[in-house]
This record gives C-alpha cells, sequence and structure tokens, in this order.
C-alpha cells in the first residue's frame, strides 16, 4: 500500500496492497479496499463500508458518515461500491438505514461529479452519470446507463429506469421510466425515447419502433391503465426492451413521468 504520511488509517481497516492513499485521507476501522483503487486527498471513508477495484475518490469526498436521517440510531448499516467507479470533489454517500434495508450500493463504471449527494438506502446500478450537484433522496434505485442532469433533485422512494436522462435543473417527484428523456426544470415531463442511448447499446430498429408506439400508449394517450397496458402487451409479446417499460409502467407506486401532451 502507497500511503502518504499524512493519512490516518484505522486498525482494522483491510486495504489492498495495490491501493493508493494520498495526503490526509481518512480511513474508518470497518473498512475494506480492493486493489486499484486510488484515494487522492482529503477523502473521508467510514462506516461500514466495502469498495472494490480500481476506484478513483476526488478531495473532500465523504463515504458513510452518519446519514441524513433522524431515524437512524447508530445502526451498523453499510456502503457498498462496487468497481471502476469514479467520485469527485465532495461527493458524500450516506450509509443505508434499519428502515431502508441497511445498505446504499453503488455498482460499476459509475461517474459521480463534483457535490453528488447519494442518501441513505439508495441502489445505484451500472454506468450511470451523475452531473455536478445532482442529488438523490433516500430509498432511491437508479437504473443502468441512467443520466441525471447537473442541479436536479430526485424525490426519494422513486425510481429512475434504465438508460433514462434527466435534464439538468429538474425537480423529480415522480418515476422515471426506462429508455426516457426529461425536459429539464421544475416538474419536469418526458420528451420523448432516449434514442442516442438505445443506438449505443445496438437495440435493433425494429425494438425501437416497438417502443415508440408503447411510449405513446402508456405515457403519452389517455385513458384507463389497465385498458393501456393490454394494448401496449399486444405491440410485442417477445420484445425485451417493451417488456421492460410495461413492467416498470405496472409497477409503479408513486406516480409516473409522463409524456408533456399527457394528462398529469
Amino acid at each position: 500500500m502507497k500511503q502518504h504520511p499524512t493519512a490516518i488509517i484505522a486498525e482494522g481497516a483491510q486495504i489492498h496492497d495495490d491501493v493508493i492513499i494520498g495526503p490526509y485521507c481518512v480511513v474508518g476501522e470497518h473498512v475494506s479496499i480492493d486493489a486499484g483503487t486510488e484515494l487522492k486527498s482529503h477523502v473521508s471513508l467510514d462506516g461500514y463500508t466495502t469498495i472494490g477495484k480500481k476506484n478513483r475518490f476526488f478531495p473532500f469526498s465523504s463515504i458513510a458518515r452518519e446519514p441524513q436521517d433522524l431515524k437512524f440510531h447508530g445502526e451498523k448499516s453499510q456502503v457498498i461500491i462496487g468497481d471502476n467507479n469514479t467520485i469527485r470533489e465532495n461527493v458524500t454517500i450516506n450509509p443505508g438505514t434499519e428502515g431502508g434495508g441497511m445498505i446504499t450500493r453503488l455498482g460499476n463504471n459509475n461517474l459521480l461529479m463534483a457535490y453528488v449527494h447519494i442518501a441513505h438506502d439508495c441502489i445505484l446500478k451500472d454506468d450511470i452519470v451523475m452531473a455536478n450537484c445532482a442529488t438523490l433522496a433516500g430509498h432511491i434505485e437508479v437504473g443502468n446507463g441512467a443520466i441525471i442532469g447537473g442541479l436536479s433533485a430526485i424525490h426519494q422512494f422513486l425510481r429512475i429506469g434504465d438508460h433514462a436522462m434527466i435534464g439538468g435543473m429538474s425537480g423529480v417527484v415522480k418515476d422515471v421510466p426506462p429508455f426516457c428523456l426529461t425536459a429539464g426544470g421544475y416538474r419536469p415531463s418526458l420528451a420523448g425515447l432516449n434514442i442516442v442511448a438505445l443506438r449505443r447499446h445496438k437495440v435493433a430498429k425494429e425494438s425501437i419502433h416497438n417502443l415508440k408506439k408503447v411510449y405513446r400508449i402508456l405515457l403519452q394517450d389517455t385513458g384507463k391503465l389497465s385498458e393501456r397496458l393490454n394494448e401496449a402487451r399486444d405491440v410485442s409479446t417477445e420484445d425485451i426492451y417493451c417488456q421492460q417499460l410495461i413492467e416498470f409502467t405496472e409497477t409503479a407506486k408513486r406516480g409516473l413521468t409522463l409524456h408533456r401532451r399527457a394528462s398529469q
């Protein structure tokens, strides 16, 4: 382990020999860090924290300090971070709580830009980008490949679907379906499918065509949801992308962000 002499490493911390710990970093006794990870400087890692391989933590990031939840009473909750993540300056990630599963989890290959906040009991999957000052309240799920614009705030208990893209300065108060774009701003609405992301992931033209139909039926048309769900299922019963959008819509518990022309 390459440790700067000003860094403070608590006895009991489990740190791989290949880890680099820069000046003025503080690592708690229950922290585990795997190979190839680097703490640039002034990084604080505390709590029951497990960090995978090849992560980079930039100055003044703070991981697993006490969550900002008045119901927290010192339970031994965790932060679990996967591999190849970039945690930029002043990012905060809070541990879980007894009321939310006890774990805050960050997957692999994610970019959290400066001043991002991940509150307690959030579950983030892989390949996510959160731009500067984006904030997640507690108990939020963020799907693979999602992009959350700068200065955006996501309400607690919401879900952001796979490859959704949220415009900057958004105040999101309802679930955002997978593969969808939101227009930025206060209480955003949907602005169509994230076609660029679908093409980058080599989704077939036929699937994109079917998704457009399902999007219109579920998120743009009006009428009873049960009837629209049945109509959407008839579009393509075997298309996995359509099925994902249908299932997400069907299981929404806190409302759906809808297309701008749809009735809210």
